[in-house]
């Protein structure tokens, strides 16, 4: 007999680490679904859009994804290989992938996360500049391991063993909460510039790397200017660093401008990680350098045990085939337009919401008490959440202080279906204006 929700629930408390978190206060079991929607244990069926934290991007059980799935299992394909054997389907997904990565980077490697994708282009850079020091953004994310761990900008992340001597926070470019009190009609990309301020006042003037997320997940879909990135990247290889573009949410045509977005936005990095989306919910990761890079890390050995697995990579693989055969990243910026246009218009009713963000399919807006003040609503995000659920829609939500809302649906969401969400977003906000 399947477990209960409350057998689920007991053990997972009893038995699972204590930094255990939901997302509700009656935790939801899932247990099946399909193409944009989830079904619980009661069979009660949710709009999915946060796709288990911005990871579906082709939608669940994508019919061609279980069609070649179940033709592998049939034909007794190896399941496991490692590294150490050869396979062809890890090189078939690289083949693919490589066509999608920005100018010069051409070699890549499997990993099991996004954590690890970021682990390895720590330890690359490194090698490669005979450097330590990382510079990060403040409220950004980068993984759960120890070094990616490192790198966050977020206290409420950080654990005391996380090693601080190698790691240094740059000001975040969160235009809505500009760090240095500036208007986008008097910006002069102080941010940026102060990447360089920092590399000179809290190194020795030199750099293994600078890693930054082209849109912040986990800060709340921080959404920095073009501009940012194009006098950030001339900084940091002034300083002889390696730029690393953590694309572990916003890769996989998310942002509907192209499969990753550093291409869109002409990053020259040196390197671009991936996990999330491109595996369609699969365990899988990636590390995208130049030869450059990868070369320096010769006659030294790397390995990871499960990161070049036929299974996963098959699913990657295929995964990309839809996004381009189904034209989603062309849907994810149609939707993703429809949608942010959709609650902008609902600001003008609802003076909760104090700004509208994001790009693409990879979108929020932040909940404040006050639109002057811009007093973070937390109770209130929490509260708007679980009327959402009650209705059938199921958000994220993000920030430092976990006051804006996540919305990452499958790439394959249709208008009808983003009308539902902004009609239950109105409604639910409208009941919570009635409830105070």
């Amino acid at each position: 007999m399947p477990m209960t929700t409350d057998e689920i629930l007991a053990f997972r408390k009893k038995h699972f680490l204590a930094t255990s978190v939901y997302y509700y206060k009656n935790p939801l079991h899932l247990v099946k679904a399909r193409g944009e929607y989830v079904y619980d244990s009661e069979g009660r069926e949710y709009l999915d859009c946060i796709g288990g934290i911005v990871c579906i991007s082709a939608g669940h059980n994508h019919p061609k994804i279980k069609e070649q799935m179940l033709k592998m299992l049939k034909e007794d394909e190896i399941q496991h290989t490692s590294l150490l054997y050869l396979n062809s389907h890890p090189v078939e997904l690289a083949k693919e992938l490589l066509k999608e990565a920005p100018e010069g980077i051409d070699r890549v490697f499997f990993t099991n996360s996004g954590s690890e994708a970021n682990e390895l282009a720590f330890l690359a850079a490194r090698q490669a500049t005979g450097e330590t020091i990382v510079i990060n953004l403040r409220h950004s994310y980068h993984g759960g391991t120890s070094a990616a761990l490192a790198q966050c900008g977020h206290g409420t992340w950080k654990f005391r063993a996380q090693p601080a001597a190698l790691n240094v926070s740059a000001m975040e470019p969160y235009c809505y909460r500009c760090p240095f009190g500036k208007k986008p009609d008097s910006c002069s990309l102080e941010c940026a510039k102060n990447v360089e301020t920092t590399i000179q006042t809290s190194t020795h003037g030199k750099i293994a790397a600078f890693i930054a997320e082209p849109v912040m997940g986990v800060g709340g879909f921080i959404s920095p200017p073009k501009e940012y990135f194009e006098e950030v990247i001339k900084i940091v290889h002034r300083h002889g660093g390696k730029y690393i573009s953590d694309e572990v949410q916003t890769g996989a045509g998310r942002t509907g401008e192209a499969f990753l977005f550093t291409k869109a936005l002409g990053i020259k990095a040196d390197m671009v990680t991936m996990a999330k989306g491109l595996g369609n919910g699969a365990a899988i990761g990636a590390t995208m350098m130049k030869t450059e890079t990868s070369d320096s890390m010769a006659g030294k050995l790397f390995f990871n045990t499960f990161g070049s697995d036929p299974y996963q990579t098959m699913q990657a693989k295929v995964t990309l085939e839809v996004i381009r055969e189904e034209k989603l990243m062309e849907n994810a910026k149609a939707m993703g337009s429809y949608l942010q246009d959709g609650i902008k218009n609902l600001m003008k009713n609802h003076l909760l919401i104090g700004e509208v963000r994001g790009r693409g399919l990879l979108m929020g807006f932040e909940l404040v008490k006050n639109r002057e003040s811009k007093e973070h609503a937390v109770a209130e995000t929490a509260t708007l959440m679980e009327k959402c659920r009650e209705k059938g829609v199921l958000v994220g939500k993000g920030g430092l202080f976990g006051n804006v809302i996540r919305i990452a649906p499958p790439l394959s969401i249709n208008q009808k279906q983003c009308d539902q969400v902004l009609k239950v977003i109105d409604e639910c906000l409208t009941e919570m204006k009635k409830e105070v």
